[in-house]
């Protein structure tokens, strides 16, 4: 039999079998030795233990398209990353460091700002100049009103994408309106493993038809550049790749050497000086990284 993991708690992985429901499973102690951990959105070949009860064992995972480390889940084709306008203010530091590992792990990303609703256009209007030239396109929702939620919806249909930000932006609002079925299914999920539905603390994958998975990720509010080394960093940001070959050397970081085309396209206002500014943050944080 044939499915899907959704979510895994405690070693448990709730499989997805269409047309049939939930199957609560755990893995062959064989994905153990080899290292190999289930994550949700893995299409999986299980056998079932007991069909009364829906419990089985995973005993093979299918080839994965795509696996990220942070948040951990495979198969996805792109990740939302959604942030407020207002309350809470968006942390500009901590969006930039959620799209450099995105960048890093080759993830097309699309930044969603909610709470359109409680700013003006000028405010709008500056958050889409910084993230411009990001390489990622930018959304403006308001969960409360409706507005942009039409156009969030075509960006998501017949796509695996993941919806990842702080807590209290209004994720859960978002995916609730646009999808009702998940709430209900949240609902079910919840029933079954004995815990709360308004509270993600694992990711977890919806399905909501035509080909639209959606997985709900834990709130965040810090991030640590574990994977990246400091020459790396530059690399992570694609409005410095039009004009960093023109850098006196070759390995320049954009920082205190001479020259440099990046700080100058930064001077010029070609590159948002936000933009550049957390990436020096980053950079001498990375250089201060302490190795143990």
């Amino acid at each position: 039999m044939l499915g899907k993991i959704i979510r895994g708690v405690a070693g448990f992985y709730y499989v997805n079998v269409e047309g049939e429901g939930v199957y609560e499973c755990k893995a062959k102690g064989i994905f153990r030795n080899r290292g190999i951990k289930p994550l949700p959105g893995d299409d999986v070949k299980l056998s079932v233990l007991d069909p009364a009860a829906m419990t089985g064992n995973i005993e093979e995972i299918r080839e994965r398209r795509t696996s990220l480390i942070r948040p951990a889940v495979a198969n996805a084709d792109q990740v939302v990353i959604v942030f407020a306008l207002s309350w809470p203010a968006p942390n500009l530091n901590l969006l930039d460091r959620f799209l450099v590992l995105m960048q890093k792990q080759h993830m097309k990303t699309l930044i969603c700002f909610n709470k359109k609703d409680q700013v003006d256009a000028q405010a709008e209007e500056e958050f889409s100049r910084i993230y411009e030239k990001s390489g990622c396109r930018v959304l403006m929702v308001s969960a409360k009103e409706g507005d942009g939620l039409r156009e969030l919806s075509a960006v998501l249909a017949g796509r695996t994408t993941v919806l990842a930000g702080p807590s209290g932006v209004g994720k859960s609002s978002i995916l609730n309106l646009l999808y009702p079925e998940a709430n209900m299914q949240t609902g079910n999920i919840s029933e079954k493993i004995r815990r709360g539905k308004h509270t993600t603390r694992h990711s977890e994958l919806f399905y909501v038809g035509g080909g639209t998975y959606l997985f709900d990720t834990p709130g965040f509010s810090s991030l640590e550049l574990r994977e990246i080394e400091k020459e790396e960093l530059k690399d992570c940001y694609p409005e410095f790749s039009g004009v960093a070959g023109e850098c006196r050397y070759l390995s320049c970081l954009h920082d205190k050497e001479p020259e440099c085309a990046v700080k100058e396209a930064v001077a010029a206002g070609c590159i948002h000086r936000e933009r550049y500014e957390n990436y020096i943050l980053l950079l001498n944080e990375l250089r201060n990284r302490k190795r143990y």
